[in-house]
């Protein structure tokens, strides 16, 4: 099933589920166990956004309050638990996340695909400024997982597939950058001239 067809589509339920099924949280303690395991490097939430996704999963019956508490001067704190249709929504979403390939539409491909508005050489130096950029992401991301001593590696297999990726991006930018700066085939004079062919038009109108 896609996810734009399930009950509770964002994906940061799929996080709330998983974790509710060592046993029921209250939200703040789910916000805390997200930021503690670096997951809000996978998914992107804020208290409100938290609050929403718990409300929508308690809705579609994924989970259901157990008891409410308060300590002290504190706002009341609503434990909830998964609840058996939520542990099924949990094992088929993450089947089919994991199983199909599923087509998403980065900024990056989408610059790509415009990027001759630009001339080749604004373009190569904002290429050369993402690999700045995509160099120490990736160094932070090596330090995570390298300081993460006593971690088994499968609950740092999401920072290396990151890493991964970045390694992928890496050498495609420094290859596409060769591609336009060749001083024997590069595609550089040919994407510059159809820039000064269009400044000319211009003028002419």
């Amino acid at each position: 099933m896609a996810t734009a067809r399930r009950k509770v589509g964002n994906l940061l339920a799929l996080a709330v589920l998983s974790y509710l099924t060592v046993g029921p949280k209250h939200p703040y303690e789910l916000s805390k166990l997200l930021r503690e395991h670096h997951d809000d490097r996978s998914f992107r939430f804020n208290h409100g956004s938290l609050y929403m996704v718990i409300a929508q999963l308690a809705k579609a019956g994924f989970v259901a309050s157990r008891e409410t508490t308060r300590s002290g001067q504190r706002p009341e704190r609503t434990v909830y638990a998964i609840t058996d249709a939520g542990r099924a929504e949990l094992r088929d979403w993450l089947r089919d996340l994991l199983g199909e390939p599923d087509y998403e539409y980065p900024h990056f491909v989408a610059a790509l695909s415009l990027i001759a508005a630009l001339p080749p050489d604004e373009a190569v130096a904002l290429l050369r400024q993402r690999l700045v950029r995509l160099r120490a992401v990736r160094a932070e991301t090596r330090a995570l997982v390298d300081s993460a001593a006593g971690v088994h590696p499968l609950f740092l297999v999401e920072e290396e597939y990151r890493i991964a990726l970045l390694d992928a991006e890496i050498a495609f930018v420094e290859r596409f950058i060769g591609q336009i700066t060749d001083p024997e085939a590069g595609w550089g004079p040919q994407w510059a001239a159809l820039h000064a062919g269009s400044g000319q038009k211009g003028d002419e109108s």
